[in-house]
């Protein structure tokens, strides 16, 4: 890898795993020091954190409950306690999915979707645009289906539609400070959020509506992450980057 990221310093929400996980040692490999954020999977983190640690990086590890209606400001509030100089980079990537229809959506889990999806990324990312010098990265991690109606998932998918129209406002309001602001939208990732695609008929699903052949996997999503937290995504600006191996095109 490049180390096209040096002197950066990179907040991952959700980073214990899967495409959070992945990000973070995509970025960490182009050089960027690290902050990875975790919700409960202290022990896949901290796995993490010392692999990068051993590979000579830097990388810091903060906990907060980001299902809390005070979730996102614990975590800015921790990673202020970090005393770093500045965040570079934040990948709002923390997220959960409900995989259930309009009727079968309970209040409980619509809340959730709110709080974790919605709620706590506004809250981080206003807690750390403030210390974000000019030129900075916020990459959201959204999903194909926002652009593609999947039965089933239509809380979840309507709560990241909120992730879709906060970053073309941001993209604006953050433009005169040379601040980016961008989604990645994965489709299906093999994480154990898509399960069901190791599932009996889950990769012959996949195959009948995606362009590209094969699963998608979480270091494809990290190289579209890299590109524009790095100098070469410097002009590209309140964006949906589709990296969904061309779903339902």
């Amino acid at each position: 890898m490049s180390q096209s990221l040096a002197g950066k310093i990179a907040l991952i929400t959700g980073a214990s795993r899967g495409i959070g996980a992945a990000i973070a040692q995509r970025l960490s490999a182009d050089g960027a020091e690290v902050v990875l954020h975790y919700g409960s999977g202290r022990d896949e983190v901290e796995t993490l954190a010392a692999s990068l640690r051993a590979a000579g990086a830097k990388a810091h590890v903060v906990q907060a409950d980001l299902s809390a209606v005070d979730g996102g400001q614990q975590l800015v509030e921790r990673v202020t306690a970090l005393k770093l100089p500045r965040i570079d980079i934040l990948v709002n990537n923390a997220g959960i999915a409900v995989f259930a229809g309009l009727a079968d959506t309970s209040a409980e889990d619509f809340e959730r979707l709110v709080s974790v999806n919605m709620r706590s990324l506004f809250n981080v990312t206003k807690g750390v645009v403030p210390v974000m010098p000019d030129g900075g990265r916020v990459i959201n991690i959204g999903t194909a289906a926002t652009r593609i109606a999947f039965p089933g998932i239509t809380a979840y998918s309507a709560s990241k539609g909120f992730v879709d129209a906060l970053t073309l406002q941001l993209a604006a309001e953050l433009g005169p400070r040379n601040i980016t602001v961008n989604v990645v939208a994965p489709g299906a990732i093999d994480t154990r959020m898509s399960a069901w695609i190791n599932e009996p008929g889950g990769k012959e699903t996949l195959a009948q509506v995606q362009a590209l052949p094969g699963v998608g996997k979480p270091e494809f999503i990290a190289g579209v992450v890299a590109f524009v937290a790095g100098p070469d995504g410097a002009w590209t600006t309140g964006q949906i980057i589709d990296a969904s191996g061309g779903t339902k095109l």
